[in-house]
């Protein structure tokens, strides 16, 4: 059996994690809305046609914001169609993704539909079609107390009290040729400058997020980031970072290795915030926004075949990966990527929600079940919260197609504010399980409570609707720490939560 060690100290710390970490994304797209949080008619659908099996499953997750209305979607988006009586509303061509909508869910539903998630919005404007100007006056929609032309307009619509709505995003992946509105660094940086700036005269106690490049893969990445920051560092308070791993080829071990190309890139960004920083000699720091990160390929050839047999259509069923259970792996070992950089990392979001590449998937007019990615998710949120320690690891490594020395065994822990701590921990190896040698000493009397095991047999497991718990977690007996210190086997190829409490 291999063997690793793992060191956490209660004075070692990488940071406290903003909750927002555990975030996540519903945009117009697919059945994300309509067929998804959406659903007049199903016979589990509230008084405001929203579907209470989804909502509960959401609650579940923990999720804290959730991005809306894009993505993609947005950069084409007008604001005031999506408020309004409903029967008003125009439809309009979406050329994000050859659809129509239809505007039947706008801001007033999803801010209802969110507060029954126990969410906050986070709120995107468009910055690719429209301007300052717009992204001003929907701040003034949304926050303003009242005695103005659209603060009077929100009130007129049925919602006396501001949505108080705090993070906002300045557009949505602008350097990006698939992009209506798409722009030069330069370009953008000066828009969102001035709409940044605009948008906190009307309210100060908002927060901007401004988009860095679509992905570090593309030829923008690194050059967008320092002539944008160089723009507009000053008015805004995140930068975006998007990425999106898939397995097309079938490589297990060069798949769940991706994390080390994501935890390169946050540092990469990080590394431009404070060149930037540096060259304006300013105080300011700024943190970054993972608001788009997922599994996401396997819906690729699919969404070809509807576009081709559907365009225009209604919540067309677009981009509906169906997750294995080495998605859910790569998944654990992203959350955990995270987790590692919550210095820097205060929010992301899970791409997407319901039904697009998702966690949660619906059948219109059926069920509501988790996807194998669901479990690594929900454990994070519900044990990642307080601080991050910073582990000393031994591990043994691997080589794979793309990285050298890949850890077989990939962890992060937090310390909760109940003195409790949490290891997560993906085991990378495809055939052997791995002996942990736990030192948490530093934390005096400890018991372990629980050992949660996320596994499969087979890497290409999924759940559906008619077996929801095909790959589903369970927990496995618990081990006792002598003076401070444990052995733990985890299987090969698992997701594991292993709990201590004082």
């Amino acid at each position: 059996m291999k063997q690793a060690k793992i060191v956490l100290d209660k004075d070692y710390q990488v940071s406290r994690v903003d909750e927002r970490l555990f975030g996540s994304f519903i945009e117009h797209l697919g059945r994300a809305v309509y067929g998804g949080i959406y659903e007049p008619g199903h016979p589990l659908a509230d008084e405001l046609g929203f579907r209470t099996d989804v909502i509960e499953a959401v609650k579940k997750l923990g999720v804290p914001i959730v991005r809306y209305p894009g993505g993609n979607f947005v950069s084409g988006f007008h604001w005031e169609d999506s408020v309004g009586p409903v029967e008003s509303r125009p439809r309009r061509l979406d050329l994000a993704w050859f659809t129509t909508e239809t505007n039947e869910v706008g801001l007033h539903e999803f801010a209802r539909w969110a507060d029954r998630a126990g969410a906050q919005i986070m709120y995107a404007i468009n910055l690719g079609t429209r301007g300052p100007e717009q992204a001003r006056d929907v701040v003034e929609y949304a926050n303003h107390l009242g005695g103005s032309r659209f603060s009077d307009m929100r009130i007129a619509n049925g919602k006396k009290d501001p949505f108080n709505i705090k993070l906002w995003c300045l557009g949505n992946e602008m350097d990006g040729p698939w992009q209506m509105g798409q722009k030069t660094a330069r370009e953008y940086g000066h828009v969102a400058n001035e709409a940044a700036k605009m948008m906190k005269w009307v309210d100060p106690s908002i927060e901007v997020v401004a988009c860095g490049s679509s992905s570090s893969e593309m030829p923008t990445f690194g050059s967008w980031e320092l002539e944008m920051l160089d723009q507009c560092y000053e008015n805004i308070d995140y930068v975006s970072l998007h990425r999106y791993y898939g397995n097309p080829t079938g490589d297990t071990p060069g798949f769940l290795a991706r994390t080390m190309d994501m935890d390169d890139f946050i540092h990469s960004v990080t590394a431009i915030c404070d060149a930037v920083k540096g060259k304006k000699h300013s105080k300011k720091q700024i943190s970054l926004s993972f608001d788009e990160w997922n599994v996401w390929y396997h819906s690729n050839e699919q969404d070809k075949e509807v576009w081709k047999r559907e365009k225009w259509g209604r919540a067309l069923p677009l981009l509906e990966d169906i997750y294995n259970f080495e998605d859910a792996l790569l998944v654990g070992s992203m959350l955990l990527t995270l987790l590692r950089n919550a210095d820097r990392v205060k929010i992301a979001c899970l791409a997407q929600l319901v039904n697009v590449i998702a966690p949660i998937m619906t059948r219109n007019g059926g069920g509501c079940w988790a996807q194998t990615t669901y479990y690594p998710f929900m454990h994070a949120s519900e044990f990642g919260r307080g601080t991050v320690l910073k582990a000393v690891v031994d591990s043994p490594v691997y080589d794979c197609s793309d990285y050298e020395g890949v850890p077989t065994i990939d962890t992060a822990a937090t310390l909760g504010d109940d003195g409790s701590v949490t290891v997560f921990c993906v085991n990378r190896d495809l055939s052997e399980p791995c002996l942990l040698d736990l030192d948490l000493r530093s934390f005096g009397s400890l018991k372990m409570v629980e050992h949660i095991v996320l596994h499969h047999d087979d890497v290409k497991a999924i759940n559906t609707e008619d077996n929801p718990f095909n790959v589903a977690p369970t927990t496995v007996p618990v081990t006792a720490l002598d003076s401070g210190r444990a052995e733990i086997s985890v299987p090969p190829l698992s997701w594991n939560v292993l709990r201590f409490a004082p």
